[in-house]
C-alpha cells in the first residue's frame, strides 16, 4: 500500500489535535506539512458538550455546533478549514503500530504514514466493565461515553426508553454530568458507587454533601458504599437488572458506566520513556524520543508551580499543553525560545442549574464558606485548601465570571492564611481583595 509522508502528524483527533492544529496555522504551517490521523470519523470537537448539551431534550447542541475552538470562545474550526488551510485530515482511520525509531505509523487497513515530527495525542479510553470480567457486563444497553458515537446512542436509547430507568455507574465528573443530563429527560435515575462521597478525587465531604442534596432534591437517587458485581438481562440480550455488592437489585432500562478512563499509551510501550501511567515529557511536551511530542491526557510534565510532576485529565490543559508543543517546535525550528509550560490546574462542571470551578491543588486543610444549602434558591459556595499556611487551591460554586478569575488568581498567588476560622468568615471576600 502506497506511503503518504508528513512534515508533521498529529495521531488522535479529539480537543488537542484541533487546538495544535490552530497553532500551527497561527505558526504560518504550509500546504501538505501536516496531518491529523483520527479514527473518529467527524473533525475534532469539544468532547465536554457530549456530557452536556447533547443529551438535552431541548436547546440540544450538535455538530457542527461545537468543533474547536469554540469552547474556549475562538473560532469554530469546521471541515472546511482545515482544507483552506491545507490540512490534511485523515478520518476513521486507526493507527495499530507506531515505529517511532523508523518515524512510521500503520493503519489498520495497512496504510503507512511516514512523518518527521509527531505529536502523540491519543487521549484515554473509558474503563470498561468488561475488562474486569463483571457478570453480564456485556448486555445490551449498558453504555459508556467517551465519543460522538456513544452520545448518539444515548440520545436513541434515551427515545427509545421513554420514561425508563437508569442506573449510573460512577460517581465522578461523568457521573454526575450524566445524571443530571438523563434526570432532565424525565428518567428515573439512580447513581451507584463505592465511596462515602461523589467526587472524592476533587470534592471534600463539606462540598459533595451539597451536589448529593441538590441532586436528591432534583429526584436523583444515590446509593454510595457498594458496587455492581452483575447484570442480568431479558430474552433480548438488553440488561434488566443491576446486581449491587450489599445484596440490593436494581431494576435497570439503561446503564451508563462512568469509572474513570487510562491514557491511550500502548502503541508507544518499550519506545520512549513513561511515568505515572503516561508518557514523560519536559516543559515543551517533548518526550524521550528526538522528534516526537505528547500531549493532553497522555502527557506527564512538569508542574512548575509545584515543582513536581503530574499527569491531567482535563479538556483545559487538552488545549494549553497543544498550543505549548506546537509552540515548542515552532520555535526550535527557528532557533528561537519560548516559555517553560506554567500550568495552574483547573477543572469545572455544569449540570442542572449548577456550575463550579476549581483552581490549583486541593491538598492540605480545607475550608468551607458561603451558602451551601441545596434547598437554596441561590446557592454560592466555596472552598479554600490550605497548605503550609498558603492558600494552594479554590473552588467556587455560582460565582461570577469576575469571582471565578479571583479564586483563579488566589490559587495561582498562593496568599498566606494563618488563621482558618478568619479565611472561612471572610469567604469570597478574601478572593477578591487579592
Amino acid at each position: 500500500m502506497a506511503e503518504k509522508s508528513f512534515k508533521y502528524v498529529i495521531i488522535g483527533g479529539g480537543v488537542s489535535a484541533g487546538y495544535a492544529a490552530r497553532e500551527f496555522s497561527k505558526q504560518g504551517v504550509k500546504p501538505g506539512e501536516l496531518a491529523i490521523i483520527s479514527k473518529e470519523a467527524v473533525a475534532p470537537y469539544e468532547r465536554p458538550a457530549l456530557s452536556k448539551a447533547y443529551l438535552f431534550p431541548e436547546g440540544t447542541a450538535r455538530l457542527p455546533g461545537f468543533h474547536v475552538c469554540v469552547g474556549s470562545g475562538g473560532e469554530r474550526l469546521l471541515p472546511e478549514w482545515y482544507k483552506e488551510k491545507g490540512i490534511e485530515l485523515i478520518l476513521s482511520t486507526e493507527i495499530v503500530k507506531a515505529d517511532l525509531a523508523a518515524k512510521t505509523l500503520v493503519s489498520a487497513a495497512g496504510e503507512i504514514f511516514k512523518y518527521h515530527i509527531l505529536i502523540i495525542a491519543t487521549g484515554s479510553a473509558v474503563i470498561r466493565l468488561t475488562d474486569f470480567g463483571v457478570q453480564g457486563a456485556d448486555a445490551k444497553n449498558i453504555f459508556y461515553l467517551r465519543e460522538i458515537d456513544d452520545a448518539d446512542k444515548l440520545v436513541q436509547v434515551i427515545k427509545e426508553k421513554k420514561n425508563g430507568k437508569v442506573v449510573i455507574v460512577g460517581g465522578g465528573y461523568i457521573g454526575l454530568e450524566l445524571s443530571a443530563a438523563l434526570r432532565i429527560n424525565n428518567l428515573d435515575v439512580t447513581m451507584v458507587y463505592p465511596e462515602p462521597w461523589c467526587m472524592p478525587r476533587l470534592f471534600t465531604a463539606g462540598i459533595a454533601a451539597f451536589y448529593e442534596g441538590y441532586y436528591a432534591n432534583k429526584g436523583v437517587k444515590i446509593i454510595k458504599g457498594t458496587v455492581a458485581v452483575g447484570f442480568n438481562a431479558d430474552s433480548n440480550g438488553e440488561v434488566k437488572e443491576v446486581k449491587l455488592k450489599d445484596g440490593r437489585v436494581l431494576e435497570a432500562d439503561i446503564v451508563v458506566v462512568g469509572v474513570g478512563g487510562r491514557p491511550l499509551v500502548t502503541l508507544f510501550k518499550g519506545q520512549v520513556e513513561e511515568e505515572k501511567g503516561g508518557i514523560k515529557t519536559d516543559a515543551f511536551f517533548k518526550t524521550s524520543v528526538s522528534d516526537v511530542y505528547a500531549v493532553g491526557d497522555v502527557a506527564t510534565f512538569p508542574m512548575k508551580l509545584y515543582n513536581d510532576i503530574r499527569r491531567v485529565e482535563h479538556v483545559d490543559h487538552a488545549r494549553k499543553s497543544a498550543e505549548q508543543a506546537v509552540k515548542a517546535i515552532k520555535s526550535n525550528e527557528e532557533g528561537k525560545t519560548i516559555d517553560v509550560y506554567d500550568y495552574l490546574p483547573f477543572f469545572y462542571s455544569r449540570s442542572f442549574d449548577l456550575s463550579w470551578q476549581f483552581y490549583g491543588d486541593n491538598v492540605g486543610d480545607a475550608v468551607l464558606f458561603g451558602d451551601n444549602d441545596p434547598a437554596s434558591p441561590n446557592p454560592k459556595f466555596g472552598s479554600y485548601w490550605i497548605k503550609d499556611g498558603k492558600v494552594v487551591g479554590a473552588f467556587l460554586e455560582g460565582g461570577s465570571p469576575d469571582e471565578n478569575k479571583a479564586i483563579a488568581k488566589v490559587a495561582r498567588v498562593q496568599p498566606p492564611a494563618m488563621n482558618l476560622d478568619l479565611l472561612t468568615k471572610e469567604g469570597l471576600s478574601f478572593a477578591c481583595k487579592i
